[in-house]
Order: C-alpha cells, then structure tokens, then sequence
C-alpha cells in the first residue's frame, strides 16, 4: 500500500515523473549561443624543474635513514658525478557539473498553505539553486512551487494510527512472568493476577501505534522537489619518464605546479614541451564536453600541470 496518491501529472516539464522519480534531465538549450572555448595563456619558454645536487644528496640521505640496516656513508661522503633528470607529468582535468532530477515526495502536512495550480510552476532548471564553490560536490533537495497540494495518508486510512506491532493491536501480551498460564507453583501468578495477560509496554496497551508516515497528522502534503547534484569530475592523466615513480605514490610526493587554468569551458593544452600531455589534453577535454554535457550543466573547467 502506498502512503500517498499523487495528483495526475500534466505539470509542464514535469510530465511522467512518479515517487521513483524522472532520472536525470538534460539542461535547457542556451537562449543565446556560447562562446567557442578560447585558448589560456601559456609560458613562452616551459620552466621544467631540475633537482639540485644538494637537495638530491638530502633526499638520498632521508632515504638512507628510513632503513635500519643502510650504511649513511655513500651519501655523506659519496661524490655525484653526474645527474640525469627522470621527471613525471601529470595532467589533471576538473569538470564542474550541475544535474537535476525530480520526483514527488509526500511529508506530514502541518498547516502549510496548499499551491497546486495557483500559479505556473517553474519548470526544473528554472528553480532556483545556489551552487557551491566551483569543484566542491554538495547536494540538495528543493520543493518546487506551486505543486503542493494535500492528501489522505493511505497508509493509516487517515486515522493517524497503526495497529501496534509488538501486541498485534490487542493491547496486552502474554504474562513474562507465567509466560501466559496464569498460575504459578503456589497458585495464581501474582504478576498478572492469574489472567495470563499483561499490558503490552509499547504501546502502553493503547493497541495502535502512531502512523509513521503522517505522524499522526492523518494528512500528507504532497510536492515535486528537485534534487540537485553538483559533482567534480576529476581526471588524471601520467607520463612517466623511466622515474619508477609508482602512479598510486603520486599523491604522497610533493611536486611543482607548472600551469594551471580554468575557465567556463576549456581550450585543450597545447605547446607542451612532451607532446603526450598535450595530446591527453586533447583528448580528454573533448571527451568531458561531449560526456558531461548531456545531462547536466558544465558550470567550469580547470586543468592543472
């Protein structure tokens, strides 16, 4: 049995939605059309950092201190005759996106003004919905105006109350201390009197419980509420140059920000020094606008070297 029955649904951009909900709708095609992504300002000459002997000999040497049994000495007094650079790029890509869906939802009703039809609904993506900062996931749920209206609860009749399901709405259980026999080795059972029967502690021997739908209120209010989900997509792409460096390590180890660039929708990198970042760009930019675009909104892009 469901607890509440739904108007019919012929609320403009809201047509077949039910309690499970419509899934996701695609946003609504810009009134105006949108600037083709341009090109971010890159460095004329590419920074790449080297390691100096210095801090190469600090770090063999932390090496050499985190394993018991390894001698100090090659790093203290060892000579570095020669220095190779093995560096690792990675190219992040954030994609910033806003979806909405809806469904009807029900909750007790208690004294809020009924609006079904007393003005046009906002259809989905014209409901107002403040975002959080840009790349922070967040989620929300919003009733949508004027599609409230009021319902019998169908889970109690309307009467705001269940039968008890500890004493199956008879008010009373069998005696704990007889277990229901009414007597006792020296005659009737003091606990219950000898009837066998005591009253039931859950409800308090009152037989029904409080509806848990309408919480005793007997009404429900019933609306379409938008959820909105606002989602950071994040994808990383490595090049690794012979370093060893393990891909699942690349977070624990500091690194040097080499560009890094956001706007609405992004221009793939181009002009890298290793052209398999450049073409990860590219790729990847292409696939986050075409992916992300059919059912949400791409709010901002970033990408990070």
């Amino acid at each position: 049995m469901t607890s509440a029955v739904y108007p019919p649904n012929n609320l403009p951009g809201y047509e077949g939605i039910g309690a499970g909900g419509g899934g996701y709708l695609p946003p609504p095609m810009p009134l105006e059309p949108v600037a083709p992504p341009q090109p971010g300002t890159t460095p004329e000459e590419w920074s790449i950092p080297s390691l100096s002997e210095d801090v190469a000999r600090d770090a063999f040497k932390s090496f050499a201190s985190s394993h018991c049994c390894y001698s100090k000495a090659p790093a203290t007094d060892g000579v570095i005759t020669n220095m190779e650079p093995f560096n690792t790029f990675r190219y992040r890509l954030e994609t910033f996106t806003e979806s909405r869906s809806t469904e009807w939802a029900s909750k007790p009703h208690e004294g809020e003004p009924v609006d079904f039809y007393t003005q046009p609904a906002p259809r989905p993506w014209e409901v107002q919905a403040t975002p959080p900062n840009f790349f922070t996931d967040h989620k929300e749920e919003i009733r949508v105006p004027y599609t409230s209206s009021i319902q019998d609860c169908n889970m109690c009749r309307a009467s705001g109350a269940l039968p008890c399901d500890e004493c199956h709405g008879s008010g009373d259980k069998d005696c704990r201390a007889c277990n229901g026999a009414g007597m006792s080795d020296t005659g009737n059972c003091h606990h219950c009197n000898g009837t066998g029967k005591e009253k039931c502690k859950v409800c308090n021997g009152r037989r029904t419980k409080k509806c848990p739908t309408c919480k005793g209120k007997r009404q429900l209010l019933t609306f379409i509420k938008v959820k909105v989900e606002w989602v950071n997509h994040v994808e990383d792409h490595v090049v690794e140059q012979n370093s060893g460096l393990k891909i699942k390590d690349l977070r624990l180890v500091s690194g040097k920000e080499l560009i890094k660039n956001n706007q609405y929708l992004l221009y793939p990198l181009f002009g890298f020094p290793y052209p398999a970042i450049s073409e990860a760009s590219e790729r990847m930019v292409k696939e986050h606008q075409s992916m992300y675009s059919q059912t949400s909104r791409i709010l901002q892009q970033q990408l990070l070297v």
